[in-house]
């Protein structure tokens, strides 16, 4: 399908990458990884045909189409829906010809050929991958125009993947989606014909989604079976298998430096000495490839404070005042949580965290804060507003006016910006740099609640998991926004679900979620199949037996934990009862007796509760499941 032979290409004088060769096969989805900066956008610009390398070329079988996703975004007046059906050229002129045709041959081969590419079922396909993207059916018909740059840069997304191309090129395509439209993507890139090339960091997709990873590593390509997770497990055998042979040749070495040494001027050992002279000449060194160090993440601990440091009682939230965006939100934060804010995109759940964070005022009810509470606010448009002219030094100096240029020096290297790099413009940092060092300043002084929204856009995957590693260090609260499910599950022990203008615990796990968006994406296909009254109702009843299934979770959940608890309290009663049988015990030790006979008591009765309150919650499991099934 795909051939990259032998490629070079140099910019500025350095190398990214030299003689990487690698062969891609129809069907094959493949996950591109590599460290920032190592060349992979670069790599993709090649195989559009966009530069030309140094030296090498690039084979791609005759008559394949190229797909990916529009640098700019579309902004016309036409809709969503006409933008994206628009991306299926051949439909469209097939369709503008047969308008104008009057040959009954050409017409009969037109209106075939449009039965053959399945156009007339196009509209409902491109609705579905929009809807998939987080687009209503009324958004549909608004022009792009009136969407913002990220939501526009979905839309070109639904672009590319509706007209299906040969060779499926992404770059980074989970940075314009939210959660869902993540999960969803994974599955449709999962089910996709064709051929696919995805540059990502995200470890979920990488996992779930791909069949074989491209590693770009020290200017080389290799490729491999498997998701990121087999690839890194190989990798690192096989770098154990590299430090082991490079130590017993070193060995070798040694011994056979040794024996010239010792016999190369006794003339009968000369030439078994010689001979070894020899084999050390063409002996080639074992090369174990240079891996570059991730600089930790290092949030400074807040001081204890007591709970809950955030609660929110009866709290409307949002910009208009007689249209709040959430309604009645009553929730609290004590400093050792970890939540992720689950929803899609336009529920509210970046207002929620501005609420939190003192950015947004509280329409009505009320926000209750500690008062000495620092809280640490990440969020992308943050990074666009760091002061490109001045260095991470000049950024530190301004939060320790009396500190010494030695002290500024050691804080800046602690935050992640060493020598090399302390006095780098920001306008001259990568996008990772740049969330570095802001994650440094807002953290400075140790705040109580870091609040995370979309942090690791411009991140690597070792920086990610260097993130990962510094959240589970932190003593603060942590609440996080993000479409990286893997993060979301790595990080937190809570789940809060933003949607229809109120926030409630999730009490299922990332898996049961990711389960619960992608029902309702099979619900909407199948709903989008139907038509007139009838229709919507089976669309609807589809709906009701979705909401029914997600509500079953948390209702198994509850009635297991409340078993498990009744049995952990049956064997305290056996402990309890085989100390009151000590032969005796009331004889000799009557306080203890009575103090044991009252912990019976106790625990009979919480027995006795537990069971009623497992019961109800079993019936209303059991009476769940039956809607769910009907």
């Amino acid at each position: 399908m795909l051939h990259l032979n032998d490629l070079t290409y140099r910019i500025e004088g350095r190398t990214l990458f030299e003689q990487a060769t690698a062969a891609i096969s129809d069907g094959w989805k493949v996950g591109f990884v590599g460290r920032n900066g190592a060349g992979k956008s670069t790599m993709l610009r090649l195989i559009r045909d966009e530069i030309s390398p140094d030296d090498g070329s690039i084979t791609l079988r005759k008559g394949r189409r190229i797909g990916s996703v529009a640098q700019e975004a579309p902004s016309s007046q036409d809709s969503l829906l006409e933008t994206v059906l628009a991306a299926d050229t051949e439909r469209t002129a097939l369709f503008k010809e047969a308008e104008t045709a009057t040959d009954p041959t050409r017409i009969a081969e037109i209106q075939m050929r449009l039965t053959d590419i399945d156009a007339h079922s196009a509209e409902a396909r491109a609705a579905t991958i929009l809807a998939g993207l987080g687009f209503s059916h009324e958004e549909q018909a608004r022009p792009c125009a009136d969407f913002s740059g990220g939501w526009r840069m979905r839309v070109a997304l639904a672009a590319v993947l509706f007209s299906a191309p040969d060779l499926l090129l992404l770059d980074e395509p989970t940075n314009y989606l939210d959660l869902e439209g993540a999960l969803w993507l994974e599955s449709y890139i999962k089910r996709y014909p064709y051929t696919a090339l995805i540059v990502s960091h995200d470890r979920g997709l990488l996992n779930s989604a791909v069949t074989h990873i491209l590693a770009l590593e020290n200017g080389k390509l290799t490729i491999s079976p498997g998701g990121y997770d087999t690839y890194e497990r190989r990798r690192a055998e096989q770098r154990a298998q590299l430090v082991s042979q490079a130590s017993k040749q070193e060995d070798a070495k040694r011994h056979m430096e040794s024996f010239i040494a010792r016999f190369k001027a006794k003339a009968s050992k000369a030439k078994q000495a010689q001979s070894r002279i020899k084999m050390l000449e063409k002996m080639k060194d074992v090369v174990i490839p240079l891996t570059e160090r991730t600089i930790p993440f290092n949030f400074p601990n807040p001081k204890a404070m007591a709970p809950p440091i955030v609660r929110v009682a009866e709290a409307n939230l949002g910009y208009g005042e007689n249209d709040p965006v959430l309604k009645k939100v009553t929730l609290r934060i004590d400093q050792d949580d970890r939540i992720a804010i689950l929803g899609a995109n336009g529920q509210g759940k970046s207002t929620l965290v501005k609420a939190i964070s003192g950015r947004l005022k509280a329409q009505a009810g009320n926000i209750y804060k500690h008062k000495k509470l620092q809280i640490a606010y990440f969020s992308q448009h943050q990074v666009d507003e760091l002061k490109l002219k001045k260095s991470p030094y000049d950024h530190v100096k301004e939060l320790m006016p009396e500190g010494t240029e030695a002290e500024i020096r050691a804080r800046t290297a602690q935050i992640g910006f060493g020598p090399e790099k302390a006095d780098t413009k920001v306008e001259k940092l990568s996008g990772g740099e740049k969330a570095r060092l802001l994650f440094g300043l807002i953290t400075f002084d140790g705040p109580h609640i870091m609040i995370l929204d979309e942090p690791t856009n411009h991140l690597d995957i070792d920086s990610r998991e260097a993130l990962i590693h510094a959240l589970s260090d932190y003593t603060g609260a942590v609440l996080l926004i993000t479409h990286d499910a893997w993060l979301a599950e790595a990080c937190a022990d809570r789940f809060w679900l933003v949607k229809d203008k109120a926030v409630t615990p999730w009490e299922g796990d990332m898996s049961e979620y990711r389960q619960l968006i992608l029902d309702a994406g099979k619900t909407q296909k199948s709903g989008d199949k139907t038509s007139g009254p009838a229709g919507g109702n089976q669309a609807e009843q589809r709906r009701i037996a979705a909401a029914a299934r997600a509500a079953l979770s948390p209702l198994k959940k509850k009635a297991e934990k409340l078993e498990a608890e009744i049995e952990k309290l049956s064997e305290h009663l056996e402990k309890i009862d085989a100390a009151l049988a000590e032969p005796g015990l009331f004889e000799n030790n009557l306080d203890r007796a009575t103090k044991l006979s009252k912990q019976r008591s106790e625990t009979e009765k919480k027995i006795a509760e537990t069971e009623e309150a497992w019961l109800e919650a079993g019936e209303a499991y059991e009476t769940a499941k039956a809607e769910a099934e009907n």
